[in-house]
């Protein structure tokens, strides 16, 4: 019961440590809302990053990683692959089906910007959610429990899909799982944070798909029709069946790795 508490206390105190400090960053004076967007996205990731450290290294004494750099080229590559897959599948489904159709192009001033910010917001997400607080709660407990805790917290954090209905709240969980089972496949959250950082930049920011915060541009002009299952209507990836089935694939060929992964690795241990 003491593990539980004191487990559950430092949840708390490092979450809204994190809200609080958040909520006293001020702004900077500028007129391009894009340069306004990256500070925006900056200043929660320098606070998760600085607060990781202290627990990490103060609160826990070094008992706790967060693993960054192990495996990192190869880590790079598998959340590169898995992400092109994951997003272009999607696509590829709402282009054969003619649920999306592109019409045109945007003009959007310093894009570069633009997708530099979302790395910065995909990376303060799975730090806050899969960096100190999933390597806690499995440290204690272990991997099912910490998945568990922290899928509910990444809901959590996207609340507006409970406002879209069942589907998005299934893609929002099913995502997170898969996220998760990357990160304990691949060793490191370095593959969670690029296959995460491909599903928002470029079906946000270069498709209009996918939402992220309201003054994000997208580059190309499409248009969404067809069966509500299929197109998501107003939520579009995020609202489509199609996702929860590319997730449902992914989640179970994960499994599947990671489980022969603890079979190699038990092997290896045995000879």
């Amino acid at each position: 019961m003491k593990k539980l508490a004191s487990t559950i206390l430092k949840t708390i105190i490092f979450f809204m440590s994190w809200a609080i400090l958040i909520s006293f960053t001020p702004d900077i004076h500028t007129n391009s809302q894009a340069y306004l967007r990256l500070w925006w996205e900056f200043t929660p990731l320098v606070v998760v990053v600085l607060l990781s450290v202290v627990f990490v290294f103060i609160v826990e004494k070094g008992k706790i990683t967060i693993p960054v750099a192990p495996r990192f080229l190869k880590s790079s590559l598998i959340g590169m692959v898995l992400g092109v897959l994951w997003l272009g599948s999607v696509v590829t489904v709402f282009l054969l089906t003619k649920t999306m159709n592109i019409q045109g192009q945007n003009s959007v001033d310093y894009i570069w910007i633009w997708i530099l910010a979302s790395l910065l917001n995909v990376a303060m997400q799975e730090l806050l959610v899969r960096g100190y607080l999933y390597q806690l709660w499995k440290h204690k407990y272990n991997v099912i429990v910490a998945t568990i805790l922290t899928t509910i917290l990444f809901t959590v954090m996207h609340g507006g899909a409970f406002e879209a209905g069942m589907i998005p709240v299934i893609n929002v969980i099913s995502m997170s799982l898969f996220v998760t089972l990357l990160l304990e496949y691949t060793g490191t959250i370095v593959a969670p944070i690029i296959i995460h950082f491909i599903w928002n930049t470029i079906g946000a920011i270069i498709l209009g798909g996918v939402s992220l915060a309201g003054d994000y541009p997208n580059l190309l002009i499409n248009t969404f029709q067809g069966s509500l299952l299929i197109s998501g209507g107003t939520y579009k990836f995020e609202g489509s069946i199609i996702v929860s089935i590319a997730n449902l694939i992914l989640i179970t060929s994960l499994l599947v790795l990671n489980k022969r992964k603890r079979n190699d690795n038990l092997s290896g241990l045995l000879k």
